[in-house]
């Protein structure tokens, strides 16, 4: 470099240095991934409410199994990976390894999906005169190709963000999750807008297509995207395990762990409300997106429809996505978050009033959906922010938990509520009113907590 030329600009985060050329590289690897994984994740809840709508099955059932079982199965797997995560150390890293094993498994499960009325009349014959009967035999089939992709949900979950937190630098992430939510909404547009309408008649091709464009996609970030080493990051309190905790007995290590765990994430009231305040927001949000397509079926509205207005809110998101990303990156990602609840509970109590008929609903779907998605941008930094590094993954995994205790409350409990009245879908807005202004009061109380440990400008996590 001749003197006095322009250095390049370079990014750092741990000990990873990226110059402009390589940031654009890791963004474009871990957006392919966001893509492929989000495409699996946006495709496969609303198809699974159409199959259980072909199966007949009741507002609970359809509650338990896409509501309350996930968040059991996350509330048992996310803090034991994000544990193990935090405290691996490999050549492949501390996430990646994690990250791999999951995606045949998530193959496999979508198998299971697809061919669920095959598996569930093999069931039946079987079990022969102990069956519950073709459609129950069925329902057992779904539910267990349900569980292994939740499964493998639950661990990407964990991770994921764990690993885009360890690469990307803080300068950009703000706007680098505002990217992260374009892409994943350009996932749920496609498939709304070309798939959703056919899935009814074709959700065998779709399973086994979606499948196999996530293991490829996945499978490639994977390989390209590089984990720095992490000594600057670990935990003096808990190093990585060894000879002396090889020894030890499991029940003695189990429990240990879990008093670790307990006494990180939880010692502290501040961590406390973060977690109470992502898990009541999900409890708000997640009822109605579970029942949203029995929703609009009620109202006669066409799956055809119902795509259309769901890829429109889509778009809508998109092209806020990356101005939210700034202003998250301007002001905070905190300040961003307590004003879209508001709009959130602004929104739906006024959708609660004014939903009569299918063009009302397809309105409200829009703007609340939107309003949520403003939501999900500015949050998605949040973690980043608020959590140590050095324990990333276990901090993370604890509002993941909370997101998860939220919508495991919320599936069942407002599942039994709809069958109690006879299916008035209009009550889920009711709902999500609720419960988005009681997340606000305890958002408010992460703010003030904010404030105190130094605010925008001086903020060091509390450990």
């Amino acid at each position: 470099m001749t003197p006095g030329a322009a250095r390049p600009a370079r990014w750092r985060v741990g000990t990873l240095v990226y110059t402009s050329g390589g940031l654009v590289a890791l963004f474009c690897w871990l957006l392919g991934g966001d893509f492929s994984y989000y495409l699996k994740e946006r495709s496969v809840t609303p198809t699974m409410q159409l199959l259980l709508h072909q199966l007949q099955a009741s507002s609970l059932v359809v509650g338990i199994l896409l509501v309350s079982l996930p968040a059991a199965i996350k509330f048992l797997v996310m803090p034991a990976v994000a544990y193990r995560s935090d405290r691996h150390r490999g050549r492949w890293g501390r996430r990646i390894p994690f990250l791999i094993p999951a995606i045949p498994l998530t193959l496999l499960a979508m198998l299971g999906l697809a061919f669920t009325p095959a598996i569930g009349r093999g069931i039946h014959r079987v079990l022969g005169r102990w069956s519950p009967g073709e459609n129950g035999s069925e329902l057992i089939a779904l539910a267990a190709a349900w569980a292994l992709f939740e499964v493998c949900t639950s661990i990407c979950d964990s991770v994921f963000l764990s690993l885009i937190t360890d690469v990307v630098p803080r300068e950009v992430i703000g706007r680098f999750f505002a990217l992260f939510r374009i892409v994943s909404l350009l996932a749920g547009m496609i498939f709304l807008y070309s798939v959703f309408g056919r899935v009814e008649d074709h959700y065998v091709p779709v399973f086994l297509g979606i499948g196999v464009i996530y293991a490829i996609g996945f499978t490639a970030m994977c390989l390209k995207v590089k984990e720095g080493t992490y000594s600057a990051f670990a935990s003096s309190s808990a190093p990585p395990g060894g000879a002396t905790a090889d020894r030890a007995g499991f029940f003695r290590r189990f429990w240990g762990g879990v008093r670790i765990y307990c006494r990180d994430c939880f010692a502290l009231p501040y961590y406390r409300w973060v977690c109470l305040s992502f898990g009541l927001t999900y409890m708000a949000g997640g009822a109605f997106n579970s029942f949203y397509v029995f929703y609009a079926k009620s109202l006669g509205m066409s799956m055809t429809v119902l795509g259309k207005y769901g890829a429109l809110q889509m778009l809508l998101s998109l092209l806020q996505a990356y101005p939210i990303g700034w202003l998250a990156d301007r002001f905070h990602p905190l300040r961003v978050t307590i004003a879209a609840l508001g709009l959130i509970f602004a929104s739906t109590i006024a959708a609660f009033f004014l939903v009569h008929d299918a063009t009302t609903f397809g309105i409200s779907l829009v703007v609340c959906g939107m309003l949520s998605g403003t939501w999900l941008t500015a949050s998605a930094a949040l973690p980043a922010v608020l959590f140590p590094p050095a324990k990333f993954a276990v901090f993370n995994s604890a509002q993941l938990t909370a997101r998860s205790i939220g919508t495991l409350l919320a599936g069942a409990a407002c599942g039994w509520m709809l069958d109690r009245l006879h299916h008035q879908y209009r009550y889920l807005y009711l709902w999500w009113c609720v419960f988005a202004l009681v997340a606000l009061v305890a958002t408010f109380a992460v703010h003030r907590g904010f404030r105190r440990y130094g605010g925008p400008g001086h903020y060091v996590a509390p450990e």
